[in-house]
């Protein structure tokens, strides 16, 4: 008889619609791959979650959640609790990772470099500038660029930012790195290959870039100077293992090649719960590096753990 998988997807973030996109294409291509597949859309009730993922248990969860609740640990130590093997990293580096300050502290302890950054209150934010200009303010604990403004020199907008922030008490400001923005995902113990991202839209690669048709332009592999390039796949494999990952991640780096090749790599963040949509970024190097999408989810099934 085939694997009974659990597609989680949906869930409560600000990503909701991304994580709906996700779930439907891993739905469709673990069924593809053989697997007898139960979806289950999640919502407000974690106690209906509960209850679909044990009448029937399945043999593994398929987490296909995005943002809060699906990536920070949440559903990691429900489903720890329930003793259901699930794809993607465990609590621990889903925390880790999720907050982008202790992150930041695992990349600087493991050698890693991360851009200056500084964790401030929206009252600190709207009194001064944390850095000075140019520099990123985002929120600790959402993806997919949710709630992340550049201030540029001369910009007027920081004292407004901090009046409508409403990602919680602090928000992360980081030093802005200026060139490309590169991303690259990792396997296991193998980072797969550098995308050069250029989104079309405009200078920023934000949330509509992300997820629109046409929003951006992945040049895959990135054309770059080979040594920056073997430097970005190293940082990535050394931050999935600086975090504690497990299965698939996807690090998202800048390179500052404004002054000549080889440039500057500077690593902002991992994704312990990559975007599996059609315009996605590790589906996308999956498939440059001979793994079709199928194979891809079925890989992630065999690779699920519980516990740590």
């Amino acid at each position: 008889m085939s694997q009974h998988v659990a597609v989680l997807y949906g869930g409560i973030s600000a990503e909701r619609e991304v994580s709906l996109s996700s779930g439907r294409q891993c739905i469709a291509a673990l069924r593809e791959a053989g697997f007898r597949v139960t979806p289950v859309e999640v919502g407000e009730d974690l106690g209906a979650v509960i209850h679909a993922l044990t009448h029937p248990r399945p043999d593994v969860v398929f987490n296909a959640l995005h943002g809060r609740f699906g990536e920070d640990g949440c559903i990691q130590g429900v489903l720890d609790w329930l003793g259901l093997p699930y794809t993607h990293s465990g609590l621990r580096a889903s925390a880790l990772a999720m907050d982008k300050a202790a992150a930041k502290a695992a990349f600087l302890a493991a050698g890693l470099p991360v851009a200056e950054h500084r964790l401030v209150t929206r009252e600190e934010l709207e009194a001064a500038d944390p850095l000075p200009l140019p520099y990123v303010v985002k929120p600790v604990n959402e993806g997919s660029s949710v709630g992340v403004h550049i201030l540029q020199k001369g910009d007027n907008r920081r004292a407004e930012i901090a009046r409508d922030w409403r990602y919680g008490d602090h928000a992360m400001a980081e030093s802005y790195i200026p060139g490309r923005e590169l991303t690259v995902g990792v396997m296991g113990d193998r980072a797969l290959a550098v995308t050069d991202i250029i989104a079309d839209a405009g200078a920023f690669y934000d949330y509509e870039s992300k997820y629109a048709a046409g929003g951006s332009r992945h040049v895959l592999p990135a054309r770059m100077h080979p040594e920056a390039y073997a430097q970005a796949l190293d940082i990535a494999l050394r931050a999935h293992q600086a975090l504690g990952c497990r299965g698939a991640s996807r690090a998202d780096l800048r390179y500052d090649d404004t002054a000549g090749e080889p440039g500057r790599l500077v690593l902002l963040e991992v994704n312990t719960q990559p975007g599996l949509t059609p315009t996605s970024l590790l589906p996308e190097q999956a498939a440059h590096c001979g793994i079709p999408f199928p194979a891809l989810c079925a890989w992630m099934v065999r690779e699920a753990r519980h516990g740590a």
